[in-house]
């Protein structure tokens, strides 16, 4: 019988590890190539989004491609988005007003990186977010859109669009309520914190029967100057407020005033509260955007003064909304691009402004002039 030597041995062990890294080298290989393969089809797929981060090429790349060439970068016929300007408020009705024309004409909304960096942290919006590459790439015919719905808006034919403007207009989208309200839904934490704060006010003074939310927006901040010196406008006072409160009280029993506003400090020393029925934003919460949306939507009913961010509470809360009426003089240039038949829901109630400062201020400014 033949024993193999030591030699012999050795030189066999030698093969079978030379056959176990040939083998192992081509595994390796074919997984690099499908890797390959897969970081060819959207070079973004690292990047964290709630929402898909949209490629769009017009056809596949080769699997031997590094990376997408200039022409692949180019969306699909049928795209529109919206350059998001503004705050909070603008961006949600550029996203509305962009849903609602997009699916009027046939075509397929996205939203810019910019717009779902407001939105999303807040709503748990849907709609696609295009690649910034695909935005620069693109030829867009440009748009821009003013502040209610037109005739021409349903007859958009262009295959990319890119709208413009700050619409915030009942009059694109109401028709589409509901989808418009599951695209604004809170995301939990945000919800459940703004019920936590508010419970602890849920029972009126005698403990029984539960107290009836009413959201309060004051917008102030810049519109104290722009209003008045752009607009030949005013902004909601101290008498608006208390009458829109009052109107509450008369139809409701216990009703409690949660405040929120970009200018608290005036609030918390305007707003009557002698009542204790009033609640300012905060308790011990930073306060964010998000957060003072959040607890005006878990609100029953809102008193908004002006501005987007009232309407927008308003409408989605739905319930009855108090709003500021004839606020700039009739010969404002706001008229012009503002239409109140188009802003406010015609069952909300509207209690006029008072503009006897304005036109005070204005009769001073003529005479300083010498037009009087």
């Amino acid at each position: 019988m033949w024993t193999p030597s030591r030699r012999h041995l050795c030189l066999a062990f030698l093969i079978v590890c030379l056959l176990s890294a040939i083998s192992f080298l081509h595994l390796h290989l074919d997984l690099l190539h499908n890797a390959l393969d897969l970081s060819v089809l959207c070079p973004y797929r690292d990047l964290a989004s709630p929402v898909a981060i949209v490629c769009m090429p017009s056809s596949p790349w080769a699997p031997n491609d590094s990376s997408p060439s200039p022409e692949h970068l180019q969306p699909l016929s049928g795209t529109w988005t919206i350059y998001p300007d503004g705050r909070f408020g603008n961006q949600m009705g550029q996203y509305a007003t962009l849903l609602a024309l997009a699916q009027l004409n046939g075509r397929q909304p996205f939203i810019l990186p910019a717009m779902h960096a407001t939105l999303a942290p807040v709503f748990r919006i849907t709609l696609p977010v295009l690649a910034a590459e695909v935005e620069s790439r693109t030829r867009w015919h440009h748009l821009q859109v003013h502040d209610w719905m037109s005739e021409e808006y349903s007859r958009l034919n262009e295959p990319f669009l890119k709208l413009s403007g700050f619409p915030c207009s009942w009059t694109f989208f109401h028709h589409m309520r509901e989808q418009i309200r599951r695209e604004f839904t809170l995301h939990d934490h945000l919800r459940e914190e703004a019920q936590w704060v508010l419970s602890q006010f849920r029972l009126g003074p005698n403990g029984r029967h539960p107290r009836t939310f009413v959201g309060v927006h004051v917008r102030r901040g810049d519109y104290l100057e722009v209003m008045p010196d752009r607009w030949r406008g005013v902004v909601g006072d101290q008498t608006y407020l208390q009458q829109a409160m009052d109107w509450f009280r008369a139809r409701h029993k216990d009703p409690i005033f949660v405040v929120t506003s970009n200018g608290m400090e005036w609030c918390q020393k305007n707003i009557d509260t002698s009542q204790g029925d009033v609640v300012f934003a905060g308790n011990g919460l930073e306060r964010t955007p998000g957060r003072d949306f959040a607890l005006l939507l878990q609100c029953n009913h809102t008193i908004m003064t002006i501005g987007t961010f009232g309407f927008w509470a308003a409408y989605l809360v739905g319930g009855d909304t108090i709003y500021l009426a004839n606020f700039t003089l009739p010969d404002s240039d706001f008229l012009k691009i503002f239409k109140p038949e188009a802003a406010f829901l015609p069952e909300w109630v509207g209690i006029n402004a008072d503009l006897t400062p304005l036109r005070t201020r204005s009769y001073r400014w003529e005479r300083l002039y010498g037009m009087i």
